[in-house]
């Protein structure tokens, strides 16, 4: 059950409350503007095999990442098909939809595909469904790819933690940043950002803490926070935590106000 911390900072698993369902695709919205975010979102996208239905984004920035081993992924490769070209993405990798895009995948695996979507401006839940047509090759021109893989991004480093931003204004989101980070065991100083944000824990187990107050954490958990909320992830366990973040506006995810 979701629980509600300081500030109107929210904390619920990933597929919880009753999903949306379409042929092979079924959609849980963790977090929105019906939740109490202002303008970012977070929904949990789970993708049987075959080929999905095709999602007509919306007026605002769609950032996709698609899951890695675990969560019942597949470590094979699965095709993202945007306004119908073909790209072959594997996961622990970000993806960047563009406003008025259409999106689909065909995931050849048994399993599911797990795919976690924020987008920016929320647009309350609205979901597009177009037909589908023949997918074709990726054009020869110079833009860049939509999509980067985790591993291939260099870290930064700030004290003992590292992150690589993956989403950003050189894939071409200009509104938006999406990151990976880790977290060694222990608790960080309380701080703050000047963006709103969203988290998925995506191995490990801690505390999410919002000023005095706190709650568990742990793999797939769902985390907002507001823009100014005084908060800190600490690691309870004996390894890394690692997580996603996106936030909006943009920035860097060293920026950071300690209190």
């Amino acid at each position: 059950m979701a629980v509600t911390l300081a500030g109107g900072c929210r904390v619920s698993e990933m597929r919880e409350g009753v999903p949306m369902a379409k042929d092979t695709l079924r959609i849980w919205n963790q977090i929105g503007k019906t939740t109490g975010a202002e303008a970012i979102s977070l929904r949990v996208m789970e993708f049987a095999s075959g080929l999905s239905p095709a999602i007509r984004n919306v007026d605002c920035d769609e950032i996709l990442y698609v899951l890695g081993d675990g969560f019942d992924n597949e470590a094979s490769a699965i095709n993202l098909l945007i306004d119908n070209v073909e790209h072959c993405i594997s996961g622990d990798s970000g993806v960047y939809i563009r406003p008025q895009q259409t999106f689909a995948i065909d995931n050849p695996n048994a399993n599911p595909v797990l795919i976690i979507s924020s987008r920016c401006p929320d647009p309350v839940g609205h979901i597009e469904f177009v037909e589908r047509v023949a997918a074709s090759s990726p054009p020869g021109n110079s833009n860049p790819p939509p999509f980067v893989r985790l591993w291939d991004r260099a870290p930064e480093t700030t004290a003992d933690r590292w992150y690589r931003v993956l989403v950003d204004k050189e894939i071409g989101s200009t509104q938006v940043t999406q990151f990976v980070g880790s977290i060694p065991p222990g608790r960080a100083p309380d701080h703050f950002h000047q963006y709103e944000e969203v988290l998925f824990i995506l191995k490990g187990e801690g505390r999410m803490w919002a000023g005095q107050t706190n709650t568990p954490i742990t793999a797939g958990s769902c985390i907002y926070l507001p823009k100014g909320q005084v908060h800190c992830v600490e690691n309870t366990g004996a390894g890394e935590l690692r997580l996603l973040g996106v936030f909006y506006p943009a920035g860097s995810p060293s920026v950071r106000y300690d209190v």
